[in-house]
């Protein structure tokens, strides 16, 4: 039978994780999983803090990634941050749903599993996911990988749901892309503006023709894909002068019918018709993923259904999440806690949304372990 979760969400909690500091949450994690039989190994890159724990030695080894760090708490909480208050049946505190609390609840599920007599269970928690993603996911997987300890299957615990528990499960992501385009031009007076060449004129047309029409149309589980710009700079405080150079930064959040360098091509290919002197500096924070629907899928949505009665939506909306790394390596599907207060002030989770979770944990970690002929285990090679 599983454990309730509630306490150790509260432990969690209580540990002010803001990325990059632990506040203790390593330890406090690694304590519960060593209690239940875990091999824990405690791994640590530049200064954060990760951990890799497994029980069992065989296949199929199914995975649980998630992240202790969390968001500043920032002001108008009515509570205490890191206090995991409890008041109205909602724990309360940053974290609660991004996801501490879906830690606390797929440990709290491992007991209805015990003891094994097949299979592995793992976890992958990392750090650094709120922040640059350097140290935390991407370090603990080469390690894996150079240990023999890559999954068969991973599920990423975060909160996939808008509104009610059960409704979408994560089975991919659009890319990230980051762009600060540079136009050089030349300095000159405003009143002599053919002795100048203006960047702000260039870069404007420039950028209305990356705008002019849509990347792409809808794939087939993906939305299209979309180009904003986030900043205009030309730091130029003079009324009279036509400046050297003007930078613009923009996002693009792209589907499967491109790659990060497939679309610094485009990107340079149309510039350079508006400005002949320019720099572009990328930035790929993860290319668009997915795992195609199938068993693990299957097995996930019917594990949901059974507690909450709802049939999830399979979707790749959203932004970007460590799952854009594990999908190098093995299928990784995400589902979680109710995301609504997210990174908000008083951040919180339903105690019966975090109890049904666990409930839902159980059950993927028993049709994984009990029925692994319906699975087919995979182990893919980074690219």
């Amino acid at each position: 039978m599983q454990a309730d979760p509630v306490s150790l969400a509260q432990a969690l909690i209580r540990c002010p994780s803001v990325t990059p500091a632990d506040g203790n949450a390593q330890a406090t994690l690694a304590d519960a999983l060593r209690d239940l039989g875990f091999a824990v190994h405690r791994l640590r890159f530049a200064g954060i803090e990760n951990l890799f724990a497994r029980l069992g030695e065989t296949s199929p080894h199914i995975c649980f990634a998630g992240h202790t760090d969390v968001v500043p708490p920032g002001p108008h909480w009515h509570t205490d941050p890191f206090g995991a208050e409890l008041a109205d049946g909602q724990l309360y505190g940053r974290g609660a749903c991004d996801m501490k609390g879906a830690i606390a609840a797929f440990v709290a599920a491992i007991p209805a599993a015990l003891p094994l007599t097949q299979g592995s269970i793992s976890l992958l928690i990392t750090g650094d996911e709120e922040g640059q993603a350097t140290d935390g996911t991407v370090r603990v997987l080469e390690w894996m990988a150079q240990n023999n300890q890559i999954p068969d299957m991973c599920l990423v615990g975060e909160p996939t749901n808008p509104i009610t528990l059960g409704e979408v499960i994560k089975i991919g992501r659009r890319g990230s892309l980051n762009a600060t385009l540079t136009v050089h031009g030349t300095q000159g007076h405003v009143a002599y503006p053919r002795r100048a060449d203006n960047p702000v004129h260039r870069l404007l047309t420039a950028l209305s023709a990356l705008t002019a029409a849509p990347l792409d149309a809808v794939t087939g589980w993906f939305e299209p894909s979309g180009l904003q710009i986030t900043s205009v700079d030309v730091g130029n405080p003079a009324t009279n002068v036509i400046p050297a150079e003007a930078i613009a930064r923009l996002n693009i959040r792209f589907n499967d019918r491109h790659t990060g360098a497939s679309l610094t091509t485009w990107l340079q290919e149309t510039i350079a018709p508006h400005a002949p002197r320019f720099d572009l500096d990328v930035a790929v924070s993860g290319e668009a993923f997915l795992t195609e629907p199938g068993p693990f899928t299957q097995l996930l949505s019917e594990a949901i259904k059974q507690v909450t009665g709802i049939t999830p939506r399979l979707d790749t909306g959203g932004g970007t999440s460590d799952a854009r790394f594990i999908a190098r390596y093995c299928p990784v599907a995400e589902f979680g806690l109710v995301g609504a207060t997210m990174h908000k002030a008083d951040e919180s989770v339903s105690l019966a949304d975090l109890r049904s979770l666990t409930q839902i944990y159980a059950g993927i970690l028993h049709s994984v372990l009990t029925q692994p002929q319906t699975l087919a285990p995979k182990t893919a090679a980074p690219v």
